[in-house]
């Protein structure tokens, strides 16, 4: 038999589900930094980043110990899924949701985070400044937008898993990007912002 640090999520949950509470409490500290940080990213205050956290494994456990999971060789992705119906049921019940018209098309193909910084370091200043600027463009987005362009930049999922962890189509999490991008672009050009990488 493996040791529970050898086993991988999937048969970590399998063996929670078998009566191990052990591999649960290694479920936990494997995932709850990511999951933590795209909640909170999502919602942007602490406390209802902890509210949701806290939801999104109860109803884990839930759905562990009703069989509602099989193993797929993504965990995370489920949890994730989880996350985001949490989030989105807050939503629905705030009302909060925003729609913000697009204006042109565009990509974020050219924003690749820390990975683009140059070691000079005047490049350095304004390539964090630009970061910066984009990170403040992003809360503006829509909750949903601003998922989408977390999950593919922060967390470099595929479409496909994003989808997947949204329990939307792949086009849906598509259309989403390209109406954050457009927003992103249009706040951009509103503030006189240049998001060039240096």
């Amino acid at each position: 038999m493996k040791n529970l640090c050898e086993m991988t999520d999937e048969e970590l949950a399998v063996s929670y589900i078998d009566g191990n509470n052990k591999a649960f409490d290694l479920l936990l500290s494997r995932n709850q930094s990511k999951l933590f940080s795209y909640i909170l990213f999502v919602v942007r205050d602490q406390e209802m980043a902890n509210d949701v956290f806290q939801e999104t494994f109860l109803k884990a456990i839930s759905r562990l110990h009703e069989g509602r999971y099989t193993t797929s060789g993504k965990f995370l992705a489920w949890l994730m899924r989880i996350a985001h119906n949490v989030m989105m049921d807050w939503y629905r019940e705030q009302r909060a949701d925003r729609i913000v018209e697009p204006t042109q098309d565009n990509d974020l193909s050219n924003l690749k985070g820390s990975d683009l910084l140059d070691s000079n370091i005047e490049n350095e200043y304004v390539n964090t400044q630009v970061l910066r600027d984009v990170r403040r463009m992003m809360d503006s987005l829509p909750a949903t937008q601003r998922e989408v362009v977390y999950m593919r930049f922060y967390q470099q999922m595929s479409f496909k898993e994003i989808a997947e962890a949204t329990n939307v189509s792949i086009n849906t999490s598509l259309g989403r990007m390209r109406y954050a991008v457009l927003n992103m672009r249009r706040m951009a050009r509103k503030n006189r912002m240049s998001l060039q990488m240096e």
